[in-house]
């Protein structure tokens, strides 16, 4: 496949030529158009698009197809394509979605910028107060069971009788696949709802932890090799929190939201509580599509940043305040 012809711009292709005669000529290509390939590409695309998006009821599709006949009415290839993608890609104005072209090409528009807090695990504990840090995991399958097992292990290594209750630090999680970290977390986090996804008409689809499986309306995403059970079950948790949190980390965050017993530290979370959908188009190209809210175990909604209960700037004193919430009596 040729490189592509064109570049990215915000605003319409102009296709400028000159000639050493004044006289009119007649173009090279009477009939130049957008290519069937093209075509067919750029209507799947914006098909997706307008059928999933989690903004599609407020964006202006004519206007967004209007534009696109505009941006690339000469492309041959679908790499020519690209001014279009990113076009409707920034109309989406969601700041989760991502597109990656067959070629490698990457899409994506935050609306934000998102810092973690560099915080690291703190050296010592009381001995009364259990401790999981949950980071950024993006895989499935053997690896999501893996990564689960891996949780649980260190779950089970910090148990003992008389607890006061767990620190689960998810600061600097950045997402990936939320099924696995629920999973590795259903020690702590304990069966029932836990949360929903609610599209844009209103549809609910329930997150559900049930016998330390993570469910998506009664539909198994992922469970350990041999779920642990705490020896004092639904304990007291204090969940650490920074503007490093996003996506995937975000649902686990709002997962334990209206949790007995439960109160959140730290920074307010990057604020990229949707959920995303993939649909791989007939060119191999992926379309990662943000289509409904997270919601908590009583459906309130989020979509944005989920603050803390208690504010604190410091990392260190954000674990202080999470052990004396713990040790209270």
């Amino acid at each position: 496949m040729r490189r592509a012809r064109t570049t990215i711009v915000a605003g319409a292709l102009a296709v400028a030529s000159c000639s050493l005669s004044l006289e009119p000529k007649e173009p090279l290509v009477p009939d130049a158009q957008m290519s069937s390939v093209a075509r067919r590409h750029v209507d799947e695309f914006l098909g997706i698009l307008q059928q999933h998006s989690i903004n599609r009821l407020t964006i202006d599709w004519p206007e967004v197809r209007r534009k696109a006949e505009a941006l690339a009415p000469l492309a041959q290839t679908i790499e020519e394509t690209a001014p279009i993608i990113q076009d409707a890609m920034i109309a989406l104005r969601d700041g989760h979605s991502t597109y990656r072209a067959a070629n490698g090409r990457f899409f994506y528009y935050p609306l934000r910028t998102c810092v973690r807090s560099g915080a690291v695990p703190p050296t010592s504990l009381p001995s009364d107060v259990g401790y999981v840090r949950v980071g950024t995991f993006s895989g499935g399958g053997p690896g999501g069971v893996a990564f689960a097992d891996s949780i649980q292990a260190i779950i089970r290594a910090g148990d003992r009788e008389g607890m006061s209750g767990w620190i689960v630090d998810l600061r600097g999680n950045g997402g990936g696949n939320m099924w696995p970290m629920l999973a590795a977390l259903s020690p702590v986090l304990g069966d029932g709802v836990v949360g929903h996804f609610i599209d844009p008409v209103g549809v609910v689809t329930v997150w559900e932890m049930r016998d330390g499986a993570a469910r998506l309306n009664g539909a198994l995403q992922q469970v350990a090799t041999a779920p642990y059970r705490l020896k004092r079950e639904r304990p007291r948790v204090a969940v650490l929190l920074d503007n490093g949190v996003a996506s995937s980390g975000e649902a686990v965050a709002i997962a334990f939201r209206e949790r007995p017993d439960t109160r959140s530290f730290g920074l307010a979370t990057c604020g990229q509580s949707t959920a995303n959908a993939a649909f791989v188009l007939q060119d191999g190209s992926l379309l990662n599509l943000t289509v409904a809210t997270m919601a908590d175990r009583t459906r309130r909604a989020y979509g944005a940043q989920v603050a803390p209960d208690e504010t604190v700037q410091d990392p260190d004193e954000m674990v202080r305040r999470a052990i004396a919430w713990l040790q209270r009596p």
